[in-house]
C-alpha cells in the first residue's frame, strides 16, 4: 500500500532524512521507532506532502505521491493523526468532525458521526462542546475521529499516546486494535514498545535519518536489546 526507498527530505537547506526504507501493506500495522530528532515525524511529513521529498521514491497504491501537494496526498486515502493533535481549538467537536468528512471512494460502510460517537463516546457526549475545552485525551479522540472521517485507506498516528493518562493510552490502544480488525491499515510512532509489539505486524528503526533495522514483531523480540539501544530505552 504505501512504500518508500532510499526517501530524502529535509528543511530549507538542511536535510533530516538521507535513506528511509518504508513499507506498509493493505491492512497491516506498521510503526516507526527511534529517538526524537531521528527523523520519524519528517517521514510522516514528507509522506504528507508538507516537506516534499529530495530523493529516492515514494508510492501509495501504487501511484508515485512524491511531488504531490498535501491536500493532493489527502484525497488519495490517507489520514493523519499529528503530533500536538492540533484540533480546530474553536469550533465545536461536532464541527471539527464534518469539517474534514468525505467519502470519496463510496465505502460500503463508511465513517460517519454516528460510527465516531459509538467508537468514541465521550465525543458523542461533548459533541457541541468547544475543541480547546477537551482534555488532552478527548482531543486525541477527536483528532483520531476527525482522520477517520476522511475515510482513509492508510491512518497514520504521529506520538499516538504521548503525555495521556495511562487509562487513556488503553483506551488508544483498544481502538487501535479495533481498527486494525476492521482491515484498516495504520502507522504509527510511539514508545511505548511493548503496545507496539502487540499491535504492529511490521516496524522500523531510524537513526539519523535512515533505516536501520526493519522486521516483525518476532525479529523485534529476538533483537530488543539492540532497538532499545537505538529507541534510548
Amino acid at each position: 500500500m504505501l512504500q518508500a526507498l532510499g526517501l530524502q527530505a529535509g528543511y530549507g537547506p538542511s536535510q533530516v532524512l538521507f535513506d528511509v526504507n518504508l513499507s506498509i501493506a493493505e491492512g497491516q500495522v506498521a510503526t516507526l521507532l527511534g529517538r526524537n530528532g531521528m527523523g520519524k515525524t519528517t517521514t510522516v511529513r514528507a509522506i504528507m506532502g508538507l516537506n516534499p521529498a529530495r530523493g529516492g521514491t515514494l508510492t501509495f497504491r501504487g501511484e508515485d505521491i512524491a511531488a504531490l501537494p498535501p491536500e493532493r496526498v489527502a484525497q488519495r486515502g490517507i489520514g493523519l493523526v499529528p503530533e500536538g493533535r492540533m484540533v480546530f481549538p474553536t469550533l465545536t467537536v461536532r464541527e471539527n468532525l464534518v469539517a474534514t468528512a468525505a467519502d470519496r471512494f463510496r465505502r460500503a460502510s463508511p465513517w460517519t458521526l454516528p460510527r465516531i460517537f459509538a467508537l468514541f463516546p465521550r465525543l458523542g457526549e461533548r459533541q457541541n462542546q468547544l475543541a480547546r475545552t477537551l482534555s488532552g485525551g478527548e482531543q486525541q479522540m477527536l483528532a483520531i475521529g476527525r482522520a477517520l472521517m476522511t475515510n482513509p485507506w492508510l491512518l497514520i498516528l504521529d506520538e499516538a499516546t504521548e503525555g495521556l493518562a495511562p487509562v487513556i493510552r488503553a483506551e488508544i490502544w483498544a481502538t487501535l486494535a479495533a481498527l486494525k480488525d476492521e482491515g484498516l491499515a495504520i502507522l504509527v510512532i510511539d514508545k511505548n514498545l511493548s503496545a507496539l509489539k502487540r499491535l504492529a505486524d511490521r516496524h522500523h528503526v531510524l537513526e539519523k535519518g535512515r533505516t536501520v533495522w526493519a522486521g516483525n514483531s518476532l525479529e523485534l523480540e529476538r533483537d530488543a536489546e539492540t532497538v532499545r539501544g537505538w529507541m534510548g530505552v
